[in-house]
């Protein structure tokens, strides 16, 4: 069952070019104590944040930006916002041209090559898949992330172009690593569903079929958190780690002093 999430002590912000903005604070441990508000954040690409935006992000306090974005997203977004005082990391999850004729026939192909390759739960598949990909094959990135954290680098914010996968993925990392509760994760990635975080989706003007209903369905898992997508992440685990506690120290590499201190910087005093 869905473990339901605290209340954020504070109003959501309306962010106009942001999608996918949230505070993880308020996420509770397996040992009782709960993620501390203000000190990670996630959400979807920068690029298009108004001034009224970059004037809210740069109110945080952050640190350092995680951007989990390759060369061909921020082709199509653009680069981030520049806050003042702010370090920010690309750290991609994916190769420049992974994807890259995929999504490109994602947003020129017709309803043919479409159906070829998204119909039949081959959409849904393709996501369990990628999910299972970065989490044996990106370790050392999720390595990184995990010690930038420790040293010095929160308040954080980990994005990619939609804040679901790569940035959800990350998030998830992280919060096993303090021992945030899986269901409490799912809960949390869950909320990209929310209709105004959603990404908005689109469809080159060379498309003769364009956002058609049937398109708009078959594109739909592409563009939605799933609780089997995270499943099969956290399955991935088990199957090659055989646990949570094996995986980071093996898979990752993070010594449990590495763990303490995530401890000390991300959670409540207990």
């Amino acid at each position: 069952m869905t473990q339901q999430l605290p209340q954020v002590p504070s109003t959501e912000p309306e962010l106009s070019g942001v999608r996918n903005f949230r505070d993880v604070g308020g996420l509770p441990t397996v040992d009782g104590r709960r993620v501390r508000y203000g000190v990670l954040f996630r959400s979807g690409h920068l690029a298009h944040a108004t001034d009224s935006d970059a004037a809210f992000l740069g109110s945080l306090g952050l640190h350092t930006i995680f951007d989990f974005r390759n060369a061909a997203d921020q082709k199509l977004e653009g680069p981030d916002v520049e806050l003042p005082g702010v370090r920010n990391v690309n750290l991609p999850l994916t190769d420049p041209a992974d994807g890259a004729e995929f999504w490109k026939m994602v947003r020129d192909g017709d309803l043919d090559e479409l159906r070829s390759i998204l119909s039949d739960g081959k959409a849904a598949d393709r996501m369990s898949a990628t999910y299972r990909l970065i989490m044996k094959e990106r370790t050392e990135e999720h390595s990184r992330v995990l010690h930038a954290l420790a040293e010095d680098s929160v308040p954080a914010l980990m994005h990619c172009a939609a804040g679901k996968d790569r940035a959800g993925l990350s998030i998830a990392v992280t919060l096993l690593a303090v021992g945030v509760e899986r269901e409490a994760i799912e809960a949390d990635y869950l909320k990209s569903n929310d209709p105004h975080r959603r990404y908005k989706v689109r469809r080159s003007d060379n498309s003769p079929v364009g956002m058609s209903p049937e398109v708009m369905a078959l594109l739909s898992p592409l563009f939605e958190a799933r609780a089997e997508y995270l499943a099969a992440a956290f399955e991935t685990i088990d199957e090659t780690w055989g646990t949570t506690d094996r995986y980071l120290a093996e898979g990752l590499k993070i010594t449990p002093e590495t763990r303490e201190r995530l401890r000390l910087r991300l959670l409540d005093e207990s």
